[in-house]
């Protein structure tokens, strides 16, 4: 969930005030696990790149940059003391500490593909960095995938919103995006929900519960 006071037009006005700058940190700090509508900031930099008010290749330096750097520092809060505080998270949600370090195994088995892919999926691409940091994934190997997820992730939000953006309106195109990200984490959930609420069924008719 993003922040509520950071809306389009918030946005658009932030970065026709402060450019480049703008895109850069708003892709950063989502990065890093502050829930900024990283994704709308892209867009709307592409747009921006797309009717001239920008540079092409500045936008995308700056989308790559900001995402890269952005999980490199989320990455080290996550292992500097992140998981005393997933563990307090998860018991605000009735997550047993058992049940996260079966995730973390998880994670940390498909730590390369979840890095990487994960960064398409909204509210996920928060969480990434300082996850791979709490499970514990090797730096040299997150710093790779960090790079190429970004440096993809990037090339596609730019590109897409400059070309699109000469034949529809910036709030199409985020309504757009938005309702395609949505369907895609809501399938995603349902792939990885799904298996595990079977799996607790199964437990507790196993143990006669």
């Amino acid at each position: 969930m993003s922040l509520e006071f950071i809306s389009l037009e918030n946005i658009q006005e932030i970065a026709h005030h402060y450019g480049y700058l703008a895109i850069f940190v708003g892709i950063l700090l989502e990065n890093l696990g502050i829930p900024i509508p990283g994704e709308t900031v892209t867009l709307v930099g592409g747009f921006l790149a797309g009717s001239n008010e920008l540079r092409y290749w500045f936008v995308l330096f700056d989308a790559v940059a900001g995402a890269t750097i952005g999980g490199i520092f989320g990455y080290w809060i996550g292992r500097a003391g992140g998981w005393p505080l997933l563990v307090n998270f998860g018991k605000l949600l009735r997550i047993s500490e058992v049940r996260l370090l079966s995730i973390k195994d998880k994670f940390s088995e498909n730590s390369v593909k979840t890095v990487f892919f994960g960064r398409f999926f909204a509210l996920i691409r928060i969480f990434l960095a300082p996850l791979a940091g709490i499970v514990g994934m090797p730096f040299g190997k997150f710093f790779l995938v960090n790079i190429a997820g970004a440096s993809i992730w990037g090339s596609v939000m730019v590109t897409l919103a400059y070309f699109a953006g000469k034949v529809v309106s910036l709030e199409q195109l985020v309504a757009w995006v938005s309702q395609f990200a949505l369907l895609a984490l809501l399938i995603l959930a349902a792939v990885i929900f799904i298996p595990l609420w079977l799996e607790s069924r199964q437990e507790k008719i196993g143990t006669g519960e």
